[in-house]
C-alpha cells in the first residue's frame, strides 16, 4: 500500500513525525504545496489532484492539519461529487488517515478554505485527535469524524500533535495506522 502525506500550513519540518514517516514507510511520497505560508484552497486541492494523477497503485492519504482539510475538499469535491472519472487515478485512494484537523471555519490564517465539509466521505476514514489540540477541540473533531463517517481515536493529549509535540516517530501513531491498513483488507 502506498502512502501519500499531506502536509498542512508551514510544510511538516524535519522534526515532524510525517517527515520520519516519509523516510521510514515502506512505500511513501508526500504532496509539496508551492505556497506552504500562505495557503489558497483551490491551489492547494489543485496541487494534491496532480500527486494524484501520478499515484501507480493503491493507496492511503496521511494527512495532519490543513492537509486534512485539503485532502476532505479533495475527497468531497472532486471524488466525491464528480466520481472517480474527474481523476483517472482516484480509484488508487482507499482510504484516509486525518490527523488532528485544523478547524477552516475558526482559524483566520486558513478561514479561505471555510466551510469545512460535512459530508460523508467516499473511502473509509480515522480521525486522530488530541484532547488538548490549540487548533481544535476533541468536541470539533468528532462532530467532524461523525458528519465524515469516520472512526475516530482520541490519542491524549499530544497538542497538535506536530513537531512542537516532539514525538520523533511517534509509534503510537504508527501502530494506529497499522490498525486502519487491517481495516482496508
Amino acid at each position: 500500500m502506498h502512502h501519500l502525506i499531506v502536509p498542512g500550513l508551514n510544510n511538516s519540518g524535519p522534526t515532524h513525525w510525517q517527515s520520519f514517516w516519509a523516510k521510514s514507510l515502506e512505500d511513501a511520497s508526500c504532496v509539496v504545496q508551492r505556497n506552504w505560508d500562505a495557503p489558497q484552497k483551490s491551489e492547494w486541492i489543485e496541487t494534491l489532484d496532480e500527486a494524484v494523477s501520478k499515484l501507480e497503485s493503491d493507496t492511503i492519504f496521511i494527512s495532519h492539519s490543513l492537509g486534512v482539510v485539503t485532502t476532505v475538499l479533495w475527497l468531497t469535491e472532486i471524488f466525491g461529487r464528480t466520481g472517480a472519472a474527474a481523476n483517472p487515478k482516484a480509484h488508487f485512494i482507499k482510504g484516509a488517515f486525518l490527523v488532528s484537523p485544523s478547524d477552516a471555519d475558526n482559524i483566520e490564517i486558513i478561514n479561505n478554505f471555510a466551510p469545512m465539509p460535512l459530508q460523508k466521505l467516499p473511502v473509509p476514514a480515522w480521525v486522530i485527535a488530541s484532547e488538548d489540540d490549540p487548533f481544535v477541540t476533541m468536541e470539533r473533531s468528532k462532530f467532524f469524524a461523525n458528519a465524515w463517517g469516520a472512526h475516530i481515536e482520541s490519542v491524549g493529549c499530544l497538542g497538535h500533535i506536530n513537531a512542537k509535540s516532539n514525538l520523533g516517530e511517534w509509534e503510537q501513531g504508527r501502530k494506529l495506522l497499522a490498525e486502519f491498513e487491517k481495516t482496508l483488507l
